[in-house]
């Protein structure tokens, strides 16, 4: 899709979905279908698969394409759809970016390259590339909690400036300095995405696009209604869910993504809990806080 189009439908909460697993670890199409259309339902904004939360490392380069194209006819255009498609391979980066554009996405993610750490100079060379090789428009992906580099915001600011398909990040960083000087160096109308549950709020505060939460897997109405909160100037609604959310957003952290989550959502009956190795279940004192939490909710456990 053309950046400007692109610009003008990328907002709110785009829900990262799981890739549901079956007992045997089969990708399970069925449960991401009946995922995707509860989060539409509940009035999310888009969709994305095969980013952090979708477990994309444990999925083979064939696995993540076909995972794409369910989740692409299951959004069927209904929201935007933005497919992760980053690798630390530039190669492999490319042909998934080129998928999801055969796909009709709306955009696609992009991580930072994870393991080899290069260079700002190395960075602004492998998003250039990618952004040569495909007409889709991109948002960049900055987790450096994952892939031990920080992108700065002045190779953000160099790649919009030379290349307009790069027409956002999901920043998932808790430096909120770096988040306003991406705003500033590259401009504050790219498109800003909260990478981190509990900064949904506040991203929106300093001009933020919207989020990427994790959260919305289990709650999409409220995780999308933050948004719509602000976009009604209702600012005090949008800080009281905002606390609201808080202690569901702390409590799925507890160990690493996805593997509270999709223990949650098995608890609540939702989607299937597994997971692919090396993740595992939450330890027995997790999974005893994250019961506390869901009775804080009144979700209840499925029968």
């Amino acid at each position: 899709m053309r950046p400007d189009m692109a610009s003008a439908r990328l907002h709110g909460s785009i829900v990262p979905m799981i890739t549901p697993f079956t007992e045997g670890g089969e990708i399970d199409d069925g449960a991401l279908r009946d995922l995707i259309d509860r989060a539409i339902e509940a009035g999310s904004h888009g969709i994305s698969v095969t980013g952090t939360t979708g477990e994309p490392s444990a999925l083979t380069l064939e696995e993540r394409e076909r995972v794409m194209e369910v989740g692409a006819k299951a959004v069927d255009g209904r929201v935007p759809f933005v497919p992760g498609t980053g690798t630390n391979n530039l190669d492999e980066t490319i042909r998934l970016t080129r998928a999801a554009e055969g796909l009709g996405a709306d955009a696609a993610l992009v991580i930072v390259p994870y393991y080899s750490k290069p260079s700002q100079e190395g960075l602004y060379r492998y998003f250039a590339a990618v952004a040569d090789a495909t007409e889709l428009s991109l948002l960049i992906y900055n987790i450096p909690g994952r892939t031990a580099v920080n992108m700065a915001p002045a190779t953000m600011a160099r790649l919009r400036a030379d290349r307009p398909s790069i027409v956002g990040v999901k920043e998932s960083n808790t430096d909120f300095e770096h988040v306003s000087k991406v705003l500033y160096d590259a401009g504050r109308d790219f498109l800003v995405f909260s990478g981190i549950e509990l900064l949904c709020y506040p991203m929106l505060a300093i001009g933020g696009a919207g989020h990427v939460s994790a959260t919305a897997n289990i709650l999409p109405a409220e995780v999308a209604r933050l948004f719509d909160l602000v976009a009604e100037g209702k600012w005090e609604d949008a800080l009281d869910l905002h606390y609201h959310l808080l202690p569901l957003n702390e409590a799925l952290f507890l160990e690493t993504n996805p593997g509270p989550l999709k223990w949650v959502l098995g608890r609540l009956g939702v989607a299937p809990p597994h997971l692919r190795p090396p993740l595992a279940e939450p330890g027995p004192e997790t999974q005893r806080r994250l019961e506390a939490t869901l009775a804080r909710y009144g979700l209840e456990r499925a029968s």
